[in-house]
């Protein structure tokens, strides 16, 4: 699925952008999935980090970054992006054990 999505990048003449929910919304996972990531490195394309911040009541888009190939290092800068947004049912987020 990873090499369809970023196939889509490079076959689009018209500006293209992904959402993918990498944690989970439907329950609390302590592992992220990583296609995401993938997706992005073999797209050539950046990672921007979206959020909804249910405590502060704002939403944006907070940074964007090209991957490095370093999974583990560019998962650190997500973690920390997220450690301080508020989920709207904090029992169902967790940040990613592997990286946070």
């Amino acid at each position: 699925m990873t090499q369809v999505m970023a196939q889509l990048f490079g076959e689009s003449n018209e500006p293209l952008a992904i959402l993918v929910t990498a944690e989970g919304t439907r329950r609390k996972t302590t592992k992220w999935k990583s296609g995401f990531y993938y997706t992005a490195l073999e797209a050539k394309v950046p990672i921007c980090l979206a959020y909804m911040d249910y405590k502060t009541r704002t939403t944006g888009v907070g940074m964007c970054f090209t991957p490095s190939g370093d999974i583990t290092e560019d998962m650190k800068i997500i973690m920390n992006f997220y450690r301080e947004k508020n989920a709207k049912f904090p029992v169902n987020f967790a940040l990613d054990e592997r990286y946070a």
